[in-house]
């Protein structure tokens, strides 16, 4: 495997000041992120520069959890092509000699071609699992426990199903990319939201676009106060610029084991406000108030 900073091509150097030193050559070709003359290829230059800064947030926690002589383990849900995956191991985890990275997708076909590129590049602490992310937390194949989950664009529900994940697997750690939100949406416009409907406030939802964009909003404040809810530490910022992706809310709870009463308390009103509690009380598994500490 070639390093990047080695790269040569016929005629003018391939401008690869955008990679890292040191990332393979054959993989970043293999994810089409570099031509095969060794340039850089436009149409992934966004992709890659959200992994990039993924794995900005990512290092530190891998660091921290690396300390004395810990292997960190870590799953990637809704893993796609493993793009995530393959550059956290080439960035990270190659180096360090030590962990796993369990790819999880549910297209048969992408696990075979990632199965196949891990064992081409030899990066044998990688796992792919044919398997939904809700089905993946009773898996046989994953360990007990899991250091950090990642979700980049799980859809829909699937980003719940992948914080439920963490918690089942007591992560240290989940970095989470919410993706194409929906269900609160469709309960606004079915219930319309109760007590709220005839005040102003129903303008929120309105028009569909409105309906859409808030029903994503109070998706992903509910993810983050039934986290906190759960001992987590929560910070919301940027992915990336908008200009590269719409779909740009970063998530990133780290354990503290502080369960934070007044989270749950206001998962709970803003669930009952909305008309919520019957279709998504469950899944953020409210417990009686006298349980959260």
């Amino acid at each position: 495997m070639k390093p990047a900073h080695k790269a040569a091509a016929k005629g003018a150097a391939p401008d690869l000041s955008e990679l890292r030193p040191g990332q393979s050559l054959e993989l970043l070709q293999e994810l089409h992120i570099l031509t095969r003359e060794g340039r850089l290829n436009q149409d992934s230059r966004r992709k890659l520069k959200q992994v990039y800064h993924l794995f900005q947030f990512i290092e530190p926690l891998l660091q921290e959890l690396s300390q004395d002589g810990h292997a960190p383990t870590l799953a990637d849900h809704g893993a796609g092509k493993s793009y995530l995956g393959f550059i956290l191991y080439d960035l990270y985890f190659k180096a360090l000699g030590r962990g796993h990275i369990y790819g999880i997708e549910t297209r048969a076909e992408l696990v075979d071609k990632s199965r196949a590129l891990a064992q081409r590049l030899g990066f044998g602490r990688m796992s792919f699992l044919n398997l939904s992310v809700a089905a993946s937390t009773g898996a046989a194949e994953l360990p007990e426990r899991i250091d950090i989950v990642t979700a980049l664009h799980a859809c829909d529900t699937a980003t719940d199903d992948a914080i439920a994940f963490g918690l089942q697997k007591q992560a240290r750690a989940m970095v989470i990319v919410p993706c194409c939100q929906a269900e609160v949406a469709a309960c606004l416009r079915q219930g319309k939201a109760l007590q709220l409907a005839r005040t102003p406030l129903a303008e929120l939802w309105r028009h569909p676009l409105h309906t859409r964009e808030l029903g994503s909003q109070i998706t992903n404040v509910l993810r983050c106060l039934h986290l906190e809810a759960s001992g987590y530490q929560v910070t919301v910022t940027e992915l990336v610029g908008w200009e590269h992706s719409m779909k740009n809310e970063l998530i990133i709870a780290r354990y503290t084991g502080q369960k934070k009463r007044s989270a749950a308390e206001r998962l709970r009103a803003i669930l009952a406000e909305f008309g919520l509690e019957q279709a998504l009380g469950a899944r953020f598994g409210l417990e009686p108030v006298s349980a959260v500490v």
